[in-house]
């Protein structure tokens, strides 16, 4: 997974708040490369997403790209940024008077984020250099807590909650789909050829009898060995009926 180390801070600062004009060669620009390195990351993943592989597909050499991107680390928190900014941009800010489908709609925009653009997932979190995209996505979110009945704190707390319930889900559901085999729905077939293998090893079949009863329930509800779309949006009440609780 890559890390966020390596990175001149303030020279990310410099490039995310500050647009780069075109070069007059180039004719390329800081966010105009940024979203030309989504697009490939979202189509082909971000290990592909090199400075050469990019300038490739702008049409200009790697060196017309430093000045707009700085490096691959710099360019890879544009990247973040870029994405985190178009967030609410299909669905809107979460305006609804109830608090309880706002903060629905803010998972529900981060979590269709997270598939659309998977490699997110497989970037390290931590401390990072707000830009714009960020910062507007991070006023958008907290808007959505604000004038609940939760102090300052509380609403830093409960936004950052959230947001891991959501991308750790998310984690897991991209994860998931990348260890299936292109058109395969279910995990029907890989448990067929799996099953006996493992009830060989394990031997005595009462062993883990809690554990086959709930992945036998899982199994007949879904199809699958695990879920982790359901178990986002089961988290997801179980998270929002606490919050009620403690607002009461």
């Amino acid at each position: 997974m890559p890390t966020r180390a390596g990175i001149d801070e303030l020279r990310l600062l410099g490039l995310l708040w500050r647009e780069s004009p075109p070069g007059p060669r180039s004719g390329v620009g800081t966010r105009a490369v940024t979203a030309l390195a989504v697009e490939l990351a979202d189509r082909e993943g971000l290990e592909v997403v090199t400075i050469r592989r990019l300038a490739a597909e702008a049409g200009v050499t790697a060196m017309a790209l430093y000045p707009h991107i700085g490096g691959r680390a710099e360019l890879v928190e544009l990247m973040l940024d870029h994405v985190a900014g178009a967030t609410y941009a299909r669905a809107g800010e979460p305006d609804d008077p109830d608090w309880r489908l706002r903060l629905t709609a803010v998972a529900e925009a981060n979590w269709a984020s997270c598939l659309a653009h998977p490699w997110v997932t497989d970037v390290a979190p931590g401390r990072s250099v707000p830009g714009p995209g960020a910062s507007t996505k991070y006023e958008t979110e907290l808007r959505a807590l604000n004038g609940i009945g939760l102090t300052d704190i509380e609403m830093e707390y409960t936004l950052t909650a959230l947001l891991a319930l959501v991308q750790g889900a998310a984690r897991a559901a991209v994860a998931d789909r990348r260890s299936r085999e292109p058109g395969e729905q279910n995990d029907a077939g890989w448990w067929s050829r799996l099953e006996p293998a493992l009830a060989a090893v394990i031997g005595d079949a009462g062993r883990f009898p809690t554990a086959a009863r709930v992945s036998r329930a899982l199994g007949e509800a879904t199809g699958k060995a695990s879920d982790p779309e359901g178990a986002y949006r089961h988290g997801l009440d179980l998270f929002l009926d606490g919050l009620a609780r403690r607002l009461r």
